[in-house]
C-alpha cells in the first residue's frame, strides 16, 4: 500500500515528523548512557541542526547582498547574478522550512516528553487542594464548636 501522507487541515502541505522513539542504532548508545548524558547528546544533536541551517541563511544573504552591486554590468553577467541569486534563494527557503520543521519537531518533544514538569504541577495542585481541604475542616469544626457551644448556654 502507499505511503499516506499526513496533512495540515487549512493547508495542503505535509506535515513535519520528528522521530519520538530511537532508531536501533541510538537504542544500544542508550544502554550505554546515563540520562544526562543521553539528554546532552540530543541537545547536541539539535544544535548542531540549527546551527548549519542558520548559517546556510546567513551564507545565502552575504551572497546575495554580495550579488547586489551596482556597475557597469552586461547582459551576461546581469543573467549570471539572477541565477545565482535565484539559487541562493531556493536554498534559503529550503533552510527556512528545515527551521520550521526542527522548531515543530521541538515543541512536539516539549509538549510529549515534559512529565517531570506535569507530575510538578499535579503535585503542586494536590498540595494545594490539601491545604485548603485542611482549613476547611478547621473552619467548620470552629464554627461548629462556637455554634454548639451558644446553644448549650
Amino acid at each position: 500500500m502507499a505511503d499516506v501522507t499526513q496533512t495540515d487541515v487549512s493547508r495542503p502541505s505535509a506535515l513535519p515528523t520528528a522521530r519520538l522513539r530511537p532508531t536501533a542504532s541510538q537504542a544500544a548508545v542508550l544502554v550505554e548512557q546515563n540520562s544526562t548524558e543521553y539528554l546532552d547528546a540530543v541537545e547536541e544533536e539539535w544544535n548542531k541542526k540549527v546551527d548549519a541551517e542558520v548559517e546556510t541563511l546567513v551564507d545565502g544573504m552575504c551572497d546575495i547582498v554580495g550579488l547586489a552591486s551596482i556597475g557597469d554590468k552586461d547582459k551576461f553577467r546581469i543573467a549570471q547574478e539572477s541565477f545565482q541569486a535565484e539559487c541562493r534563494a531556493e536554498s534559503m527557503v529550503r533552510a527556512a522550512h528545515s527551521l520550521l520543521s526542527i522548531t515543530h519537531s521541538m515543541k512536539l518533544l516539549l509538549l510529549l516528553s515534559d512529565e517531570a514538569q506535569i507530575a510538578t504541577q499535579r503535585d503542586r495542585a494536590i498540595d494545594e487542594a490539601t491545604k485548603d481541604a485542611e482549613e476547611s475542616k478547621k473552619k467548620v469544626a470552629e464554627l461548629l464548636d462556637e455554634l454548639l457551644g451558644h446553644r448549650k448556654s
